[in-house]
């Protein structure tokens, strides 16, 4: 790669990273404001707030200070001791016991007084950490917060869980148009850690999910599927791909950067269902949250994978080991 390619490729990861962060940055405190923006539904609060703690998670394991997340640190932080938001992640049964398991993974490092043990204490009651009729990819990411979490569970190996999911079934060649792309790339994240860990495949079994994340990609890709492209891009990293030097992974990060608005946006989950509001509206900020977010977490995990763990060996902020990085 010329010295000119590699620094068009840095500025495009670098301005996708910046723009997306600073409007998550300025945006975070839309989802914990006790007045004034109450025509938030409360699930979909909920659920965006687990999001962004997800993100602050990465964006603080690699070391990114600029911009730093300050804000959404102390918005996670306000969030996570109120008594308010264990009872708003309960409001919809179909997924109370996962949002529980992710809010009590994903309190921020040395919280203090908030109500999460108390939700572990009551999963495990209840039999949530265990197999029980879960499906492959439920049980997997039950696995995966539970872990992370560190409560004691009965939950399956990784390895099993694999060999359940629609990853290890597909063959990489055959139809993938009516693949769940969600289900594929959390797989993916999960197995992974979400580029932290090598997600233990080797051989054909890693060249097979490549090819598939990669075919996935293009069709994605083709339809202008912005939310869909940057999940399927950083599956691609997390299976030790430059998404830089795929042809899919750099399409998919082009379509990103040309989507995204002056202010750091990108403004819908895809291009058919661009938002129409003015940029600084509610119902902008509910369109545009979910694809900026991802865009958000992509771009700093490949500018990390790029520069601050770029080659073989190196480790992240936490003395951990990334994936190995590299064309393949």
């Amino acid at each position: 790669m010329s010295t000119r390619s590699a620094d068009s490729d840095t500025a495009l990861v670098d301005g996708l990273s910046a723009g997306a962060l600073r409007w998550i940055r300025s945006r975070s405190p839309y989802l914990d404001s006790p007045s004034g923006h109450a025509e938030l539904p409360a699930v979909p609060r909920a659920k965006a707030l687990l999001q962004l703690a997800l993100l602050l998670r990465c964006w603080e394991r690699t070391g990114h200070a600029d911009p730093g997340p300050d804000e959404v640190r102390a918005t996670v932080e306000r969030v996570w001791r109120s008594p308010r938001y264990p009872r708003r992640l309960g409001l919809d049964p179909r997924y109370a016991q996962p949002f529980q398991l992710m809010y009590a993974a994903l309190a921020p490092a040395g919280i203090t007084g908030s109500p999460y043990p108390a939700v572990l204490a009551r999963l495990a009651a209840d039999g949530f950490l265990t197999p029980r009729r879960k499906s492959p990819y439920l049980h997997l990411e039950t696995r995966y917060y539970a872990d992370l979490a560190g409560v004691a569970h009965q939950l399956h190996s990784y390895r099993e869980l694999y060999e359940a999911s629609v990853l290890a079934r597909h063959d990489g060649d055959g139809p993938v148009a009516d693949l769940d792309v969600c289900e594929v790339t959390h797989t993916v994240f999960y197995l992974s850690d979400f580029g932290f860990r090598d997600p233990g495949l080797a051989g054909e079994e890693l060249k097979r999910a490549r090819r598939l994340v990669h075919r996935l990609t293009d069709l994605c890709v083709g339809r202008g599927e912005w939310d869909l492209t940057g999940k399927l891009v950083l599956a691609q990293l997390c299976l030790g791909a430059d998404p830089l030097r795929t042809p899919s992974g750099a399409a998919g990060l082009r379509l990103l950067a040309g989507a995204q608005s002056p202010g750091g946006a990108i403004p819908g989950r895809s291009a058919g269902r661009r938002a129409a509001a003015a940029e600084d509206t509610v119902e902008f900020f509910r369109e545009a949250y979910q694809a900026t977010l991802v865009a958000a977490l992509t771009a700093v995990m490949v500018s990390y994978a790029r520069t601050g763990a770029g080659t073989d060996g190196a480790v992240g902020a936490d003395g951990r080991h990334l994936t190995v990085r590299g064309a393949r």
